[in-house]
C-alpha cells in the first residue's frame, strides 16, 4: 500500500500548504464560476423573475449538500487520525460506510424535495412566476439528489489520499461542463429554469463518477472494503462534521428569512439585488473555504501523530493567505462594483444595478473580518474540537446575522440588510479568537 498521506509529515510546510491550497482554490474558483455563469445566463436571458426564484430555491439545495459535508468532512478528520495512526484498515472501513451512508441518505432527500418543497415555497409568500420557476428548479435537483451529493462528499476522500491535483483537475472540468450546458440549454435551446437546473445536475453526476472512480480502482490508499462501524463512532465523526453541517444549515435558514425580509421591504428586485452579491460572494468566499478544507487533513494527520509544530505551521499559512484574499476582494467589491454587477442584470434595468451596487459596497466591509471565523472554525474541527467548532459555526452563520438583522433592518431598513454581514462578521471573530486559543492552550499546554 502507497502511504501517500505521510507525505503531510514530512514535507515542508509551505510546500504542503501551497501543495493542497492552492488546488483547492483553484477548484473552488471554477465551482464559484459556474455558480456565477447560472446567475448571469438566467438573469440575462430568463428574467429577474427567474433569478430570484434561483436564489430562492439554493437554500434548499444547500441543505441537500450541508448533509453530504457533514458525513465526509466529520469521517476525513477521523479516518486522517487513523491514517496517523497507521490504522489503515479501520480507515478503510469508514470511508466505505460513510459513501454508502450518503448514497443512502441522498435518495431519502431525494424523496422529500419532490414532496415538500412547493408547500415551503408559498409558506415564504412565493408566488406567480417565481413560485413556478422555483418549483421547476427543485425538481430537477430532486431526481438527481441520489447522483449529485455524493459529488461533495467523495473530494474530501481524495484529499486525504494526496490526489489534490486530480481533484482540482475534476472540479474544473465539472464546472466547465455546467458552464457549456449552461449556453447550451438556456441559450441555444430556450430551456430557462429548467435548463439551468439541468446544466449543474448533469454535470455534478458525471462529478460524482470520475470522484468515485480511483477508489473503485483500488489505486489509492483509501478503498472500498466490507466492514461495520459502531454507533459510537459514527455518532462521534457526526458530531465532528456537525460544525460544517450546521454551518450550512444555518446559512440556509438565514437566507430564506433574508429573502423574507428582503420581500417585504423590495420584493423580487430586492431578492434579485441581494441574489447577486451573494453570487460574487461565492467566488470570494470558497477560494477561504477551499483552502480551510484543503488543510483539515494535514492539519488532522500531524495533530493525530503528535507533531505539534507542524499543526502550528499549517494553520499559521492558512491565516495569513486568508487575510491577504479577503483583503483583495474588499477592494474589488468595494470599489470595482460598478464592473461587477452589470454582468448579472439586463443592461435596462437601471434600478436593478444600482441597487445591486449600493448591496455590494456595504457588503463589502465583512471581508475585513468574517475570514478569521472560517479559518479558526475549519482549524478547530481538523482538532476534533467538535463542540468549540460547532458554537463558533452556529454563532457565526445564524445567531449574530439575526441580531443583526433586529437590530438593523427595523431602522435602516435595505442598507441595513446589506450591513448585517459586517456586524455578524465582526462578533464571529471576536468569539472564534477566544475559543481557538482556549482550545489550542488545552490540546497542547506545553506551548
Amino acid at each position: 500500500m502507497n502511504d501517500q498521506s505521510t507525505y503531510f509529515s514530512q514535507e515542508k510546510p509551505t510546500k504542503v500548504f501551497l501543495h493542497c491550497a492552492l488546488p483547492a482554490m483553484f477548484s473552488m474558483v471554477f465551482s464559484a464560476i459556474y455558480v456565477i455563469a447560472d446567475g448571469i445566463f438566467v438573469g440575462q436571458f430568463v428574467g429577474e423573475n427567474a433569478l430570484a426564484a434561483v436564489n430562492l430555491a439554493m437554500p434548499l439545495v444547500n441543505i441537500s449538500f450541508a448533509i453530504a459535508d457533514m458525513i465526509a468532512v466529520g469521517s476525513a478528520v477521523e479516518i486522517a487520525m487513523l491514517l496517523g495512526q497507521k490504522e489503515h484498515k479501520q480507515a478503510n472501513i469508514m470511508f466505505s460506510v460513510c459513501v454508502k451512508t450518503t448514497f443512502a441518505v441522498s435518495v431519502v432527500i431525494g424523496l422529500l424535495f419532490l414532496l415538500f418543497t412547493k408547500p415551503i415555497f408559498m409558506l415564504m409568500g412565493t408566488s406567480g412566476q417565481a413560485l413556478e420557476y422555483a418549483y421547476q428548479y427543485m425538481l430537477i435537483y430532486a431526481f438527481f439528489s441520489p447522483l449529485t451529493m455524493i459529488y461533495y462528499a467523495a473530494d474530501n476522500y481524495l484529499r486525504i489520499c494526496n490526489r489534490q491535483k486530480y481533484s482540482m483537475i475534476l472540479n474544473i472540468s465539472t464546472a466547465l461542463l455546467n458552464i457549456v450546458l449552461d449556453f447550451l440549454l438556456i441559450v441555444v435551446f430556450d430551456g430557462g429554469v429548467l435548463g439551468a437546473a439541468f446544466a449543474s445536475c448533469i454535470s455534478m453526476a458525471i462529478g460524482s463518477f470520475f470522484s468515485l472512480l480511483p477508489f473503485v480502482r483500488r489505486k489509492l490508499e483509501l478503498r472500498f472494503t466490507r466492514g461495520k462501524i459502531g454507533a459510537k463512532q459514527f455518532l462521534s465523526l457526526l458530531a465532528n462534521g456537525s460544525s460544517e453541517f450546521f454551518s450550512n444549515i444555518s446559512g440556509s435558514i438565514m437566507a430564506f428569512i433574508l429573502n423574507l425580509v428582503l420581500m417585504n421591504l423590495g420584493g423580487t428586485r430586492a431578492v434579485a439585488a441581494m441574489s447577486i452579491v451573494l453570487y460574487v460572494d461565492s467566488l470570494m468566499g470558497t477560494m477561504v473555504f477551499g483552502m480551510c478544507d484543503s488543510m483539515q487533513p494535514p492539519i488532522s494527520y500531524c495533530h493525530a501523530a503528535g507533531l505539534k509544530k507542524r499543526v502550528a505551521s499549517f494553520e499559521k499559512r492558512v491565516l495569513g493567505f486568508a487575510a491577504l484574499l479577503s483583503l483583495i476582494a474588499f477592494v474589488l467589491l468595494r470599489y470595482h462594483n460598478d464592473q461587477i454587477i452589470p454582468l448579472f442584470a439586463n443592461s435596462q434595468d437601471l434600478d436593478l444595478i444600482q441597487l445591486g451596487e449600493q448591496a455590494m459596497s456595504i457588503f463589502a466591509f465583512s471581508y475585513l473580518a468574517n475570514w478569521i471565523s472560517r479559518c479558526l472554525s475549519s482549524y478547530l474541527t481538523a482538532l476534533g474540537k467538535a463542540v468549540q467548532s460547532f458554537i463558533t459555526s452556529i454563532c457565526g452563520t445564524l445567531i449574530f446575522p439575526l441580531v443583526g438583522l433586529a437590530l438593523l433592518a427595523p431602522t435602516f431598513g435595505f442598507n441595513g440588510v446589506c450591513f448585517m454581514p459586517v456586524l455578524a462578521a465582526i462578533f464571529s471573530a471576536v468569539l472564534a479568537i477566544v475559543l481557538a486559543i482556549s482550545a489550542t492552550r488545552k490540546t497542547y499546554p506545553a506551548q
